[in-house]
């Protein structure tokens, strides 16, 4: 087991290199430059001025320079700083957002995991039912619909026409402070319904239709047919049995799921107008803020990375065979 996560830790460094300078080499090539957008809206910025501001940011210097300089911040854990106005560290304008797209996301994969693995089992066990129908319907719909046309419908429905829920925003910007701390849970709770929903909706439909194949899977197998013979309790047949072998590849699809939502922030954070990481990446892709830039994807590599290491460890701990193999 420990050789095994040794050589996966390793083989996702190497990874996570290979990530940042392809990421680097990709954003440096966009076009446009940080100094476009002060400098073509502002008919007094010379050609001096923009060279002046050029050199400031270390653009003048060429891309591999540029790397190593961003690379060896990176090891002492100093991502830089933004080239915004305000020159403020990548990291601190992170972790002011991060808290916020960590809550929505883990509530959205909370909602996942709760809703999506029960509803894959049952229309397994109904298998050709109306109710596996319907539920199939279901998840297509949820598979073709993109999630900003679906928050946008939710935002025109229980926003604007019945009024039930604010569509911006994670608190009421009048009366906020004056409200008791169960006010407060209550308000920021009727804020975060339709993002942590839309956030959810497709990982929802994707998980229970996962789980659904692997429980059918599961129930094909010989093990499962000789448990029967045995004359064990269906209830027992299903959930320690089939379950537990069927959750194999959900442990790998979850984890690769994290990073998914991650960047799925980026489209609700935007739309519902939620200062969380997602909306800080697409005001930094527009003003060709390249620190910022690359923050942000670090985090979501690391995420990434991190999803695939839980995976295998969840993996090896559900498989016997997987542990069994590290200790050779």
């Amino acid at each position: 087991m420990f050789r095994f996560l040794l050589r996966r830790s390793i083989s996702l460094l190497i990874t996570f290199f290979g990530i940042t300078v392809l990421s680097f080499a990709v954003i440096h090539l966009a076009p446009g430059s940080p100094v476009s957008p002060v400098a073509e809206f502002n008919p007094k910025f010379t050609p001096e001025m923009r060279e002046r501001l050029r050199r400031e940011f270390g653009l003048d210097q060429p891309l591999y320079r540029q790397y190593l300089r961003w690379l060896k911040g990176l090891v002492t854990l100093d991502l830089g700083r933004s080239f915004a106005p305000d020159r403020r560290p990548v990291w601190e304008k992170i972790r002011e957002r991060l808290p916020v797209t960590i809550l929505i996301n883990a509530l959205a994969l909370g909602l996942i995991l709760v809703v999506g693995i029960p509803l894959g089992v049952a229309s397994a066990v109904r298998e050709g039912s109306l109710f596996d129908r319907a539920t199939t319907v279901l998840v297509f719909l949820g598979y073709a619909m993109p999630g900003f046309w679906l928050a946008l419908l939710l935002m025109l429905l229980f926003g604007v026409k019945l009024g039930w829920l604010p569509i911006s925003g994670l608190h009421s910007l009048m009366g906020y402070e004056s409200l008791s701390p169960l006010g407060k849970l209550l308000d920021w709770a009727k804020h975060l319904v339709l993002p942590v929903f839309v956030a959810a909706f497709g990982g929802l439909a994707g998980i229970s239709r996962y789980m659904r194949y692997s429980m059918l899977e599961a129930l094909s197998q010989d093990y499962i047919l000789t448990a029967r013979a045995k004359g064990l309790p269906e209830r027992q047949v299903l959930y320690k049995h089939a379950l537990r072998n069927a959750l194999l590849p959900i442990i790998t699809i979850l984890g690769l799921s994290v990073p998914g939502l991650v960047g799925g922030s980026v489209i609700f954070e935007s739309i519902f107008g939620i200062p969380g990481v997602g909306q800080l990446m697409w005001q930094a892709v527009m003003a060709r803020d390249y620190p910022v830039i690359m923050g942000n994807l670090v985090i979501v590599s690391v995420l990434t990375l991190l999803g695939n290491l839980l995976a295998d460890i969840g993996y090896a701990l559900a498989d016997p065979r997987i542990r069994l193999e590290g200790r050779r």
